[in-house]
Parts: C-alpha cells; structure tokens; sequence
C-alpha cells in the first residue's frame, strides 16, 4: 500500500471523504514514523522501554489504525513522544495527523468550564462545647502565662541599688557617728550590710514598695560597707553587691584609743604561743613589747630574762628587744603573729601612736607555764617535707606532707616530740618558747628528737 493509499484510508476512517484535487502530501504519517524508528535501529519492543508507551499503542500509530488509541488526547501524547523519541519534530508530527484526520483547519474547542454558585454566608453558630472548648484553651493559655512568670520571678537574682548616698565614697563631717543608708531592692529580699571588724552585719527587709533604709554605725577613719541582697524564697543573691566608704576625719590633735582583747590580764598559758590583738582609733602604728618578770608561781627561781619582742612574720629578720612595730588595718584592728615566751610571768606592753606621735597604752600580765613537751616548727625560706612523732607515735594529719615557707606547725607531746624534714636549714625550732633556729643545713634531710630537759639529739629514724 502506497503513501497515498494510508492518507486516502486514513481519511475515510475519520469521514474526511477522498479529495481527488489535493497535492501529493508525501509520505503518510504512519510510514514516517517506521521509516524513523528504522533508521534508529530498534524494535517495538526496545521504542517500548524507551518511551513508556506500550507496543500495541506503538503498531497502532505506524499502520494507522487511530481507532485503537484510547482517545485523540492520549494520540497526542504519544505522537509528541514517539516524535521527539525517534528524532522528529513534534509539532510536524501532530499537524501531520491532524491534516491526514482532515482537521489541519479546524480550530479546536476551547472549553469554558462552568462558573462555581456562590454559597451564601453561613450565620456563626457558637454551640455549648464550642464555647467550653474556647474557655480550656484560654484557661490553658493563661496558666502557662502565669506559670512561666513564676518560673521567671524565681530564676532572676534580686535587684540592688544604693539611693543614699548617691556617690560610692564620701566624705561627712567629724561630729557624724552615724549614718542612714537607702536603696531599693526585690520586695522581699533580705539587706545586709557588713563592715570589718563587725561579727553580725546589719541587716533588713526590702518594703512592699522595694525601699530599704538601715542606721549604721561611724567611727573616724573610713568606714567600707558591703552591701548584699538575698531572695530569702530562692536563696538567690544579687549579682552586683554595693560597697560604700564613709570617711570621718580625725580630729586634729586628738588622742588614740586602745583596745586590747588578747591576751586577757592574768591568763596562763601552756605553751608560750601568746596571741596579741585589738582595736584602736586615732593610731597608725601599733607595738608589741613583752618583759620577763620572773619565775612562775611555784617553780625554782630563775635569772631575769631580757625583754622579748613580738615574734616577726614567717620570713621577717627578728630584731633585738625593740619591739615590734605594725601599722592598723583600715577598720582599727590588729594582729600581731604569737609571741613565743619562755616559762615564767610576763608583762605584755601594748602602745598605739598616731600620727601627731600621741599615744595610749595597756599591759598585760600573763603566766608561761609549760607542760610536756611544745614544739613550734616554722618553714622558713625553702619548702620542706615534714613527718611527726609525737610520744613514739607517728601523726598522721602533720606527717608525709610538703609544707610551703612561711608555714608554722605547732606540736604539743607529754615526753617527746620527734621531727623528720627534708631540710634542716629551712626547718626552725621553738621549744618551750626557746627559739632553736635550724640545726642542719638546707637541702639537706634529717630527724632530730626533742626530750627537754635532755638537749636536741639527732637520730636515724626516716
């Protein structure tokens, strides 16, 4: 069957009719489509995996036989792919097909699709479990907004600040002893203010309002406030403590007061370690001086010894009987190291000076009357390895350690005290308020053994 043979039965399928005046059109369609695939070299059935497109859907297009396709939009749509498969232009393709139909002028419908019917508006309709529906989610709503302001209130330290005075540091008149703090803080949260040398700060509760206000107390000099604030539900505190420094000018010319609470008149001591503190007003410097009086009461009479002075700091070179000078601390105290006195009654002088050179001055009667064995070790310019007998038995806490300089360890046994250290001349001695001062040399170890009234003995213990 010729070329015109496909268009003339292609025609009559589609009742095209036969037109006898129309040109030679060429090959049909379906003779170019098998013509194409045989020039790419497959089969049906390889076009088939290519494109998809079944192998009836494939025979139906190259003979002709439209009737066969499931409809005129599925030929399209395998015309179009069957083209670009097998190299063709697809536009050609489908016009081809349309002109062998007899449809190369007829426009194609267009298809208007129906205007939807606007649905009335529906009136709101609210029914009974819509609405107890709508008051769970606000109710939810609300208690998860509550909640979550708790859990703020409560993760958020308190506020703190200082209204009065508005400045960090002043400066009031000499007449002032007392001054009235303020600020504001959480309501709620406790105030407290804590100044050296003061045991219990002050302290106070925030107002309603968030206001605090506390009286405190001046002395001449400067006075340091640190100021806290505690939420007394959370224990938080606040991030920023506030310290304020009022400074009472002194008056000129006026004489310094003393104050000694260590050590309290007529005390003895069992191991000649004497602690000397205090407050003064008015001082700069402050000295400590101790007298040998004389044998305690009932032991033998002894040779007056030489006054001794203040033991100096760990580290310090002692002095001869000078006595030993400090300044006060910016809040009136003092603290002098422990004055190491031998056995006997002792006169402890203590003289506060200002700066004008006025002075005020206590003494101190004390008794040194030692019992057993005391032994003060003080590491002195070099680390040291320590290890302790005390009484033949070996003390754990003071033992196996290495003690840093300026470390002072004090020993009390009933016969004996035994030491061993990794440095004999960075170790000094003490016994019974005799200072010994190192028996070795530094670097080098020994163990010596303390059995008064016997001297010091060396011995090979480790």
């Amino acid at each position: 069957m010729t070329a015109r043979d496909h268009a003339r039965r292609a025609a009559q399928r589609f009742g095209a009719g036969e037109r006898t005046d129309a040109v030679d059109p060429g090959p049909s369609l379906p003779d170019r489509l098998t013509a194409a695939r045989e020039r790419k070299g497959v089969d049906l059935v390889r076009a088939e995996r290519d494109t998809k497109i079944r192998v009836r859907y494939l025979s139906a297009l190259e003979s002709g036989d439209y009737r066969d396709l499931p409809g005129a939009v599925y030929t399209k749509g395998f015309l179009r792919n069957y083209g670009i498969y097998l190299g063709l232009d697809p536009e050609d393709v489908l016009r081809q097909w349309r002109r062998e139909r007899g449809e190369a002028t007829a426009p194609e419908p267009i298809i208007v699709p129906p205007r939807p019917l606007a649905e009335p508006a529906r009136p709101l309709n609210f029914s009974p479990s819509v609405v107890v529906a709508a008051l769970l989610t606000a109710g939810v709503v609300l208690f998860f907004i509550y909640l979550s302001a708790q859990l703020l209130r409560y993760s958020r330290p308190p506020d703190l600040a200082v209204t009065n005075p508005a400045q960090a540091v002043i400066d009031v008149e000499e007449s002032t002893t007392s001054y009235r703090l303020a600020g504001t803080s959480t309501a709620g949260a406790t105030i407290s203010i804590l100044t050296p040398g003061q045991v219990q700060p002050y302290r106070t509760t925030a107002q309603s309002d968030g206001t605090w206000a506390v009286q405190v107390d001046l002395r001449r000099g400067q006075n340091r406030f640190d100021i806290s604030a505690v939420n007394p539900e959370t224990g938080k505190e606040a991030e920023t403590p506030r310290t304020v420094v009022i400074t009472v000018p002194f008056l000129v010319f006026q004489a310094p007061t003393l104050t000694v609470t260590q050590p309290v008149e007529g005390t003895t001591y069992g191991n000649g370690a004497i602690a000397v503190e205090g407050t003064t007003t008015n001082a700069q410097t402050v000295m400590a001086t101790a007298t040998f009086l004389g044998a305690a009461p009932g032991a033998p009479p002894t040779s007056p010894r030489p006054a001794r002075t203040a033991a100096p700091a760990p580290g310090a070179s002692a002095e001869p009987a000078k006595g030993t000078t400090m300044n006060v601390a910016d809040d009136g105290s003092f603290e002098f190291p422990p004055l190491e006195l031998t056995a006997g009654r002792w006169a402890i002088t203590v003289t506060a000076a200002s700066a004008q050179g006025q002075t005020a001055t206590q003494t101190r009667n004390v008794v040194v009357a030692y019992s057993g064995v005391n032994l003060v070790v003080g590491i002195r310019g070099n680390p040291a390895w320590i290890k302790v007998w005390v009484d033949g038995t070996l003390v754990g806490p003071q033992s196996g350690r290495v003690y840093a300089a300026g470390n002072t360890i004090t020993l009390h046994g009933t016969t004996s005290v035994e030491i061993r250290t990794g440095s004999s001349g960075a170790t000094h001695f003490t016994l019974n308020g005799v200072s010994l001062g190192t028996l070795g040399k530094s670097g080098v170890p020994e163990t010596w053994l303390f059995n008064p009234p016997d001297p010091p003995a060396q011995t090979q213990r480790t």
